[in-house]
């Protein structure tokens, strides 16, 4: 199954309860939320009190991707918030085996996170004990950017080296989603679809998710 996650980093804060049943009703499998320190990426964001209330206005997964500089001092604080998956940097673990651990200790499930310049061998020996990979197709830390059209090798590379050792770890892409790019990344072999400004820009939300599912299933 492909699974569309809105990213409420595009939503009206402003309105956020509102906008997050209403990307539910429109058929969203999971919320994301995009958490930004102002270090590890150039832009600050929420916390854990915003994931506690996203957790009160929804039953759906919250899948947490922590852009932060030392994420092991807050992934306890986002898992009792209510994350179901909390998604670390690679390139910001010095102890990446430790730093996955802890996030299923805490009783979320554990993914990491590949920058675009970052490969996909770094996973080599982590793989199995992920439930998720999610690959950047953008510099983290906007919203709203274009696709990297290298990408799409990456995913490939990573679908393969999932199937090889028969592992059942979910392909997510963050990153430039949009009707003009899903249909290559899901035949790449991406299972989650994370889009912020091809959801929230929309004027019908069912309508934008639907497309978007549809294209992904082509």
């Amino acid at each position: 199954m492909k699974l569309i996650a809105p990213s409420i980093l595009s939503a009206d804060f402003t309105r956020l309860k509102e906008e997050i049943q209403a990307v539910e009703a429109a058929g969203a499998d999971w919320i994301h939320a995009d958490i930004m320190d102002g270090h590890f990426v150039p832009n600050l964001t929420f916390g854990p009190m915003v994931v506690e209330a996203v957790r009160r206005t929804t039953g759906l997964p919250i899948d947490v991707h922590l852009m932060i500089s030392e994420p092991d001092r807050y992934i306890s604080g986002f898992a009792k918030a209510g994350a179901t998956c909390i998604s670390v940097h690679a390139e910001t673990c010095t102890h990446l085996n430790r730093t996955v651990q802890l996030i299923r200790d805490s009783g979320a499930r554990p993914g990491v996170v590949l920058n675009p310049a970052t490969p996909v061998e770094t996973l080599r020996w982590i793989l199995e004990y992920l439930d998720l990979v999610l690959v950047m197709s953008v510099n983290p830390g906007f919203g709203g950017q274009r696709f990297i059209p290298n990408s799409i090798a990456k995913i490939t590379l990573l679908r393969t080296m999932i199937s090889e050792r028969g592992l059942h770890t979910l392909v997510e892409v963050d990153g430039g989603v949009s009707p003009q790019t899903i249909a290559d990344i899901a035949a790449a072999g991406a299972d989650v679809f994370v889009a912020g400004s091809a959801v929230f820009n929309s004027p019908d939300y069912r309508q934008a998710i639907l497309t978007l599912r549809q294209l992904a299933n082509r």
